[in-house]
Order: C-alpha cells, then structure tokens, then sequence
C-alpha cells in the first residue's frame, strides 16, 4: 500500500485517505484470491505451538554447551527429554485432527509419498501451502521463497537470489531437503551431484534441492497421483 501511495504521489495519510487507497489498489489489482480455510487458520496455530517446542529444544541444545557439571546437564538433558515427548505427542495429534478431513487427508498422503518428505513436513506444507496444486510450478516456487530471480542491469549481469517467500514452509523444506539430497531421494541426490560437480556452493544446490521438493509436492497434488520411483522422467516435473 505504501508504495502504491508513493506512486501515486499521495503523501497525506489518515483513515478516510488509507482506506480510499487500499480500495484503488484493490480495484486495480487482476490477482486471484481464495478464501481462507478456516481449518487451516486453526491448524496453523497448532503447527506454530510445536515450531515453538521445537524452538525451545534447539536452545536448551546450545545451552547445554556451555556446561560441564553433571547435575546441571543431567536437568537440561531432563528438560530435553520432556520436550521431545511433548513435540512428538503434539504431531500425533495434530496428524490425527488432519486426517479427521478426507480431502486434506489425501492431500497429506500424496505429499508424504514423495521420497524424502516426512510427516512433520508434509503437514506443513498442506497448513501452510494451501495454493499446492492450484498454481503452476513457477509461483509455488515463489510463494516457498525459493524462485531464483535475475539481477540484471545494462552490461551488468548479477548474481541470481531468491528473496520472500514463506520463511516456515521454506525452514522446513530445507530441513527434509539436506537428507533427502544426500541419501533418500534418487532424483535429488543426481541433482545435488550434478550442480556441486559443476563449481555450484553447497547452500546453492541445496536451494536448488528445496525447489524440485516443492514443486514436486505441487505435482502429486495436481495430479493427484502419489509419487513413483518407477517414472523418474515424470517425477523430474520437466
């Protein structure tokens, strides 16, 4: 809205004059909007609960280091132990509230059958990605964050960079994309070595690797077919 208003050389600023201009902006806006699945605004807020468990285990990890006296790490491995309990209980039943609902159900199924994806993941992607299946392969690789966009100007010819996306869809991605590149999904695995043989950065054929999973997850939806390893030209979403 704020740039909207800069082009539009309006400097004056109160409710009557934001509200004039966000329904101008609107109007002249052709982008396709949806609305929002109650559902998911609910599910989404328990996906955020167990980000947080998950978050507080992560610190207690690094504060272990700190420490050397055993009853002081024998509490913190304690307060680790519990929350891995409780993150884990709290998936199983978020998984099982889900699956209450045969379409997202289906969905989580065709997206969890991709190799290299796992529960925690898939469900992040069907609470948070609610545009899988409905979009071609370019915008979900844009809503994750992970579309590489030109940085070109005259002569000058920069270096490609993603920017904005969604940065929870985008954390968890990479975290199934690091395993998933290096052992458990063939079709990653030959892209990873592919990219890094030719002088590409670890981080840049990781991202690289975060695409194809998405657009992979985008694939099995729309066709609402799961994955195959019996047809890599299909599953290479070409």
């Amino acid at each position: 809205m704020r740039a909207f208003g800069l082009y539009k050389l309006r400097r004056a600023k109160n409710d009557q004059l934001d509200a004039a201009l966000i329904a101008e902006c609107a109007a002249r806006s052709d982008a396709r909007c949806h609305a929002p699945d109650s559902r998911l605004i609910a599910f989404g807020e328990w996906l955020l609960f167990i980000e947080q468990i998950e978050a507080d285990i992560a610190c207690l990890k690094t504060r272990r280091e700190r420490f050397t006296d055993r009853r002081i790490l024998e509490e913190i491995d304690r307060s680790i132990g519990e929350l891995k309990s409780r993150c884990k209980a709290q998936l199983a039943l978020l998984q099982a509230a889900v699956r209450e609902h045969d379409d997202l159900a289906r969905k989580l199924d065709l997206i969890e059958s991709i190799d290299g994806i796992g529960i925690r993941t898939a469900l992040t992607l069907v609470i948070l990605m609610p545009e899988l299946g409905r979009v071609d392969r370019e915008e979900i690789a844009a809503l994750t964050g992970v579309a590489p966009y030109d940085d070109q100007s005259g002569k000058r010819e920069g270096e490609r960079h993603i920017a904005g996306g969604r940065a929870r869809v985008r954390r968890a991605l990479f975290n199934a994309a690091l395993p998933a590149s290096q052992r458990w999904n063939e079709t990653l695995v030959e892209l990873y070595d592919r990219l890094t043989a030719k002088g590409k950065s670890h981080k840049a054929a990781l991202i690289a690797c975060v695409r194809k999973l998405i657009i992979f997850a985008n694939t099995v939806v729309k066709r609402q077919t799961p994955w195959t390893k019996s047809a890599p030209q299909q599953n290479s979403c070409a």
